[in-house]
């Protein structure tokens, strides 16, 4: 994105300028009181203090991966380092990270976090080309949030689309030998079909030609893309393909009748999104595209 030209448009027209939050504990505060509706994060604790320093904002996405916010308060700042350092904290310290989740929303909660992608969200007015060069490097999931406000509007923008690869977490060996039902995404590719594999390939390639502004972040049963929050999360089964749409389901009464769409808002399923759609053939997919795009749009 480039710079924003924002113009009011009622009686004379006039351009808006951005500035910017005079005191940036102002912008932490507005993020922490709206991080759901801007990020789709539920807000734990605000300067969470560790033996090191303080951690700005924490929380848990819609994912349930925790998620570590830092604000750049002046350009000297090096923020990214510091959430990088605050990231690795939090991975040897997980039971500190599920005690205040059970404090904040309950042991139900803490029991689904999910380590394999925990992220950084970092937000500043600017950052420089060297900031976007160095989260490439680094390899881990980290986002650089750009905002700009303009009167009682808030822009956010973000600048790059982080390397998403799951984190092996060990723990994960003891847990699936209690849950031995729940297939990793890894082994839901692996025991599908050759023909449900190459339609999977194919709504992948589908969903990323869709604009450069999607991420894929594949945890451990599901793949979620997003933007900045997600609007599909994909399930391989080994003889279909079950696409969760963040749409609102009562809008596609039309659709539900074909057997291919369904309403699952009080249903439990991987991923999120209310409306599910289950593929079997590539007929299937082409005639649902519409509704990815309808999606990808919304969202």
């Amino acid at each position: 994105m480039g710079d924003i030209n924002l113009f009011r448009i009622q009686g004379a027209v006039t351009e808006l300028f951005p500035s910017i939050f005079k005191i940036e504990r102002e912008l932490q505060t507005l993020v922490e009181k709206n991080m759901q509706a801007f990020f789709g994060v539920t807000f734990l604790q605000s300067e969470f203090q560790i033996d090191e320093g303080r951690i700005d904002s924490l929380g848990i996405d819609e994912n349930y991966c925790p998620v570590i916010f830092e604000y750049k308060r002046n350009q000297n700042d090096n923020v990214i380092n510091q959430g990088l350092f605050y990231l690795n904290w939090l991975m040897k310290h997980k039971a500190d990270f599920k005690l205040l989740t059970i404090e904040k929303l309950g042991m139900e909660t803490a029991n689904k976090i999910d380590w394999s992608l925990p992220c950084v969200i970092c937000i500043a007015s600017d950052f420089n080309k060297y900031d976007e060069h160095a989260v490439i490097e680094m390899r881990r999931n980290i986002k650089l949030i750009r905002y700009k406000k303009f009167e009682d509007f808030l822009l956010f923008e973000q600048l790059n689309t982080p390397i998403t690869e799951p984190i092996k977490d060990p723990d994960d060996t003891k847990t699936m030998t209690k849950r031995t039902t729940d297939k990793t995404f890894t082994e839901q590719i692996s025991d599908a079909t050759p023909e449900i594999k190459e339609i999977y390939y194919n709504i992948k390639n589908y969903i990323h030609s869709l604009g450069d502004d999607i991420s894929e972040n594949q945890l451990k049963q599901y793949v979620a893309y997003k933007k900045i929050k997600n609007f599909i999360c994909v399930q391989v089964l080994q003889n279909s393909i079950r696409l969760f749409l963040n749409l609102n389901p009562d809008t596609l009464i039309e659709e539900q009748n074909n057997g291919i769409v369904r309403n699952v808002r009080n249903i439990g399923h991987w991923g999120t999104g209310d409306t599910e759609i289950t593929i079997k053939t590539q007929k299937d997919f082409e005639t649902t595209k519409y509704l990815i795009n309808k999606c990808y749009n919304e969202n």
